[in-house]
């Protein structure tokens, strides 16, 4: 594990000298986007990107996702499951979902939604527990390991530090025929894949339906869907950047995009704006799975630019995440709607948000499965109460049901 932090601290610190070096900005060839002259959607706020029969993408409003879903769920109860961006901590979603299947009540979300690691996870969150055991073997048994693959002095003249090609590689495995199929054949019944990329010429967030590009995308469908992904989790300088091509409004762009996490940690869609308090007959239902801490703790730091920078990025990520679900808290409050949400207690030992070691993967994926099991895993919105610390699980760290700061989010007023 420590070998792994080296090694990537030393690449980090390569693309450091490499950002330094101004002259240097010139090298690579120029990332593809769209011309001034071409027209471009008109700008919705949490709109969602949505392919049609036609094969043509069109940007639907929150207010308009919401109607559609109505329409499409009659009597149907509103189930919202939101997948967090994190790295290497995707381990914890992962297993959080497959342990809170073992008692047979994880329900059938109505809307998935994942950025960055959490887009990866989300469409076997989507498809069910069915899917689980290829959840397991990701982040069990060491498919994870060598994730990132160092570029050498490729990095200078290329577009990140890391090959992007292991990453594309275990997309294309686990997202083949079959489970396309799979999510086609649930966005039929009216349910909802979506994940969020980052726009690099715009550096705004888009949100793809990728059940509608499982459902109409023909040919297309399944190099769309793969790519999607993959540019959701493709941290910029890191991996490389995803070039996509959009058919939209009589015309056809080339865009570049990366990590949704640059611009979102987490979404909820429909926007809690749009959200009824019950649906079909039922309370709607909004869970949020954050895979990583709310809080960086205090510790101590090596007076260099690498320690100096990673240190900053990590508190950066932190309060970002928090600060959103605390809005999220408040927003649903606001409608009537309670919010169940997990998140990465501060106390438990991660190695860093790039450490995709076995061990490490297994560790968390087994910690989060455990709790999920002994009923330990959600704080509840709606309490209005601080959590009061409890016993641990079996000599593990604390849950996060049991972590005093991440249920004291629930008890804030505003």
């Amino acid at each position: 594990m420590r070998r792994a932090n080296h090694r990537f601290l030393s690449h980090l610190a390569a693309l450091g000298t490499i950002t330094v070096l101004a002259g240097c900005a010139s090298l690579g060839p120029r990332l593809p986007m769209s011309t001034m002259e071409e027209p471009a959607p008109e700008p919705v706020a949490c709109g969602v990107r949505t392919l049609a029969a036609s094969g043509a993408f069109e940007l639907l409003s929150s207010a308009e996702v919401a109607r559609r879903l109505a329409a499409r769920l009659g009597d149907r109860p509103l189930s919202i499951l939101a997948l967090s961006s994190g790295g290497a901590s995707g381990a914890f979603g992962a297993g959080a979902l497959v342990g809170s299947a073992s008692d047979g009540k994880r329900p059938e979300f109505t809307v998935v939604t994942g950025v960055s690691a959490g887009a990866l996870v989300a469409p076997f969150a989507f498809l069910g527990s069915s899917w689980d055991a290829e959840m397991t073997t990701i982040f069990t048994t060491g498919v994870t390991d060598r994730l990132l693959q160092s570029r050498g002095l490729g990095a200078v003249f290329g577009s990140s530090v890391y090959s992007g090609e292991p990453l594309r590689r275990l997309i294309e495995h686990y997202a083949d025929d079959a489970l396309i199929a799979a999510v086609a054949r649930e966005a039929a019944r009216g349910r909802l894949l979506l994940v969020a990329t980052t726009d690099f010429a715009s550096g705004e967030p888009v949100i793809w339906d990728l059940g509608s590009i499982a459902l109409h995308g023909g040919e297309s469908a399944k190099p769309l869907f793969r790519s999607v992904l993959l540019a959701s989790a493709s941290v910029p300088g890191m991996l490389p950047p995803v070039v996509l091509t959009v058919r939209s409004q009589g015309t056809t762009r080339v865009e570049t995009h990366v990590d949704g996490g640059v611009t979102l940690p987490f979404f909820i869609a429909p926007a809690p704006d749009d959200l009824p308090q019950s649906w079909g007959g039922s309370t709607t239902s909004v869970r949020v799975i954050i895979d990583g801490p709310l809080r960086d703790p205090p510790r101590p730091t090596h007076a260099n630019a690498v320690s100096i920078f990673s240190r900053s990025l990590s508190a950066a990520l932190s309060y970002v995440t928090r600060t959103k679900l605390e809005s999220t808290v408040g927003a649903l409050r606001a409608r009537g709607i309670a919010l169940d949400y997990a998140a990465i207690p501060a106390s438990y030992p991660l190695r860093g948000a790039f450490d995709f070691g076995p061990d490490v993967e297994r560790s968390l994926f087994e910690y989060a499965a455990s709790c999920a099991e002994a009923g330990e895993l959600w704080t509840h919105s709606a309490s209005g109460e601080p959590v009061a610390a409890r016993a641990a699980v079996s000599g593990s760290p604390t849950c996060p049901a049991d972590d005093s700061f991440i249920g004291h989010l629930a008890a804030l007023e505003n």
